[in-house]
């Protein structure tokens, strides 16, 4: 397999005849390059006017390798042949390199090259590529190439300081400049061929170094755009030299095939990060998200996209000063959010394309932050307030949103969350997050870091990522945070009913939901059985039509069902539409069955989330009754209202449309032990779903991600 690097642009701030002069001092041997033995010239020839000269030597150095690989090999040092092309007239000098020895077994091929800077006549560039192909050696393929790439890795740093050490050594011998070369005005004036030329100018005679694609050109571009070893450290971070060889080739891939706009190097690198500087798999899932972005005009959203006002009004969200590393922090009022309220009012398109908005507003600022800080700031914060938060966010179609913004957010910002914070995590919080954290990457995952209650405010706590100025006063800080204070949606905003009424088909055709008649006089009933105590039984239903009283009953002996469905640790009846009546009219509540919630009534229009954490195995029955409001059951009623409403048949029926799902015991432990949380605080939340002790195996993908046809193979996450 031919492995190919491909270094930065590196610039010199220094004219092109003194960085030749620097290296002319390299040679033929340098005390700098210890494995450098040493060199000969084979053979030179220059122009007739003395503008180019080529000359071809022999190196050969002693590498870095295990003394029984060097028996086996029968050889104590390698030897290459280079081949120096200078171009005094056009400033460039072109540097090839190719290995002699074990030349059948292993293809070694190096190109340098030097040219003026394109913006600056008196600065010079420094472009390196390569191209490693192992065929066979001696059954140590794979050593050989970890030797090779070490090599490369270590003498990159290395010419650059050997450059810097000559031109110190110039400079004090009172050598600063040196004129450019000029045609001769007669034969005698053409230099001496030796003194021309004696270094190969490369960095190391053996360092596997590639041509750049972002090196000089007659294009006019932004300084940094240029990605010199400088401009990396400085915007981009410390990386090693296979990382900034994978970036650049990923650049130079990006200028030479992509027809639009090319992001940014920061922009770039999340992907490579992301696949673990995967070359291949960065390219794909980059060229995806390129796709995606000019599909939807993403790079003008934030001039051209207007917030609706009830966004303005309702989304508890906003950028909010910095964290104490300088990332940009995002503030999300979750628990005071009326996610339900948003998507009836408006719809999933324009919640998507919110969270798009803001998170390339994120990109923006840690672009200023960078500059402002003076280091590379390439992701953000996100403080997330969980006070208020109830079964009302685990709406399923507003999970089923939260599951695709989550794929957008990943497939197309990778790397961007620096470290998520969430704050009074409540009761219900082991809940949702079981519900979620499958639908979230593993690296991302790590990033969280959860409090209960109010233990954010100790020393391990809040301050120690968040300046104490910066602390919104709504967590007990003294600075002003200008975040909506959301509330529910006013109904009247809603959108039309005909279009809401369309969506709730979609529910039913996805079978996410299903529809249940309730009759005067015969509940409809749902049985659930439950091996393992501490499970969480969870409801969704609307009711679309009457009043109905809910109830949920526990009982130690199975009623008599017509028909059941096996699934795991408990069974679902699956009756749709109709009554279905499990409870005995013999039973005696307290005797044979008890209640284990408080009866809730449910009003017409009205939608129902909740859970019930299971304190015992057995059978748990979810009722609905047909409920009647006061006015119908009132004695004033006259003898023909009460024929009339005997006659219709609809006043005596109420219609619901229902979803139920049952979160095993252990997948609640599980997924909140893969949280790595600062404090202990879950403890806190619920007795019935404190912190396991034991290692997370991996959480279950929840029925109902299944069923919305919304499971993904977690090769494509990547963030």
């Amino acid at each position: 397999m031919v492995r190919e690097y491909q270094s930065p642009v590196r610039v010199y701030k220094h004219p092109f005849e003194l960085i030749m002069a620097a290296y002319n001092k390299r040679f033929p041997k340098c005390p700098l390059i210890p494995v450098f033995v040493d060199s000969e010239i084979i053979s030179e020839s220059q122009s007739q006017d003395g503008s180019t000269l080529v000359i071809e030597r022999r190196c050969w150095i002693d590498i870095d390798a295990p003394k029984l690989l060097k028996r086996i090999a029968g050889i104590d040092y390698l030897y290459f042949i280079q081949k120096n092309t200078l171009n005094r007239r056009e400033r460039t000098l072109l540097i090839e390199v190719q290995n002699e020895t074990f030349s059948t077994r292993v293809v070694s091929c190096e190109c340098c090259r030097y040219t003026v800077h394109p913006e600056n006549e008196d600065w010079t560039c420094f472009e390196q590529t390569a191209s490693l192909d192992v065929k066979s050696f001696f059954g140590f393929e794979g050593m050989a190439e970890k030797i090779a790439m070490k090599q490369y890795a270590s003498s990159i740093e290395k010419g650059k300081e050997i450059i810097q050490f000559h031109l110190s050594e110039l400079e004090k011998e009172g050598i600063t400049y040196i004129p450019r070369w000029a045609p001769p005005s007669s034969t005698q004036d053409i230099p001496d061929v030796k003194s021309a030329l004696h270094a190969s100018d490369v960095d190391h005679p053996t360092e596997m170094l590639t041509p750049s694609p972002d090196g000089p050109s007659s294009d006019q571009h932004d300084a940094k755009d240029k990605l010199d070893a400088d401009y990396i450290r400085r915007y981009l971070g410390d990386l090693t030299p296979l990382q900034e060889s994978c970036l650049v080739r990923l650049r130079q891939w990006l200028q030479e095939t992509h027809k639009g706009k090319i992001p940014k190097d920061q922009h770039v690198l999340r992907f490579l990060t992301a696949t673990d500087f995967n070359f291949d798999k960065a390219r794909e899932l980059l060229c995806q998200s390129l796709t995606w972005r000019k599909q939807h005009q993403v790079d003008f959203l934030l001039d051209s996209w207007q917030r609706p006002q009830l966004l303005q009004d309702y989304y508890t969200g906003g950028w909010h000063h910095n964290d104490r590393d300088g990332r940009p922090l995002y503030i999300l009022r979750l628990g005071h959010m009326d996610t339900k309220g948003l998507m009836r009012a408006l719809t999933e398109e324009v919640l998507v394309r919110q969270v798009v908005a803001i998170n390339e507003e994120g990109l923006r600022r840690c672009e200023e932050n960078t500059t402002v800080f003076g280091r590379p700031i390439s992701c953000w914060t996100c403080l997330v307030d969980l006070e208020g938060l109830n079964m009302r966010h685990l709406w399923r179609p507003g999970l089923k949103a939260l599951l695709r913004i989550i794929e957008v957010v990943e497939a197309n910002y990778p790397e961007t969350l620096g470290r998520l914070l969430m704050l009074k995590a409540p009761r219900v919080f082991p809940v949702l997050w079981t519900l979620v954290s499958p639908l979230i990457n593993e690296n991302t995952r790590k990033k969280f870091l959860v409090y209960a209650a109010n233990d954010y405010q100790g020393p391990g706590g809040l301050v120690n990522y968040i300046d104490q100025a910066f602390i919104p006063d709504f967590l007990g800080g003294g600075c002003v945070c200008e975040i909506p204070e959301g509330g529910l949606v006013p109904k009247s905003l809603y959108r039309a009913a005909e279009e809401l009424e369309m969506e709730d088909n979609r529910l039913l055709t996805d079978s996410i939901y299903k529809i249940a008649s309730i009759f005067k006089g015969a509940p409809y009933e749902i049985l659930i059985e439950i091996m393992d105590a501490s499970s969480v039984i969870t409801w969704d239903f609307d009711v679309s039509k009457g009043d109905v009283l809910f109830n949920i009953y526990h009982s130690k002996r199975a009623p008599q069902t017509p028909k059941k469905d096996t699934t795991g640790a408990h069974n679902f009846s699956t009756s749709g539409i109709g009554s279905l009546q499990l409870i005995d009219k013999s039973w005696v509540l307290g005797l044979d069955y008890s209640l284990v919630e408080k009866s809730l009534t449910c009003r017409e229009g009205e939608s129902i989330q909740g859970s019930h954490i299971t304190r015992w195995p057995g059978c748990y029955i979810l009722q609905w009754c047909f409920h009647s409001s006061p006015a119908a059951s009132a004695s004033s009623l006259s003898y023909v209202d009460d024929v009339l409403a005997s006659l219709q048949v609809s006043s005596h029926k109420c219609k619901i449309m229902y979803y139920t799902e049952v979160l095993a015991s252990q997948d609640i432990r599980g997924s909140l032990t893969s949280l790595e949380s600062s404090n202990s605080g879950f403890s806190q939340l619920s007795g019935s779903t404190t912190l396991s002790s034991q290692s997370h195996a991996g959480s279950t993908v929840s029925r109902w991600e299944k069923q919305c046809g919304c499971l993904r193979n977690k090769e494509q996450r990547c963030a």
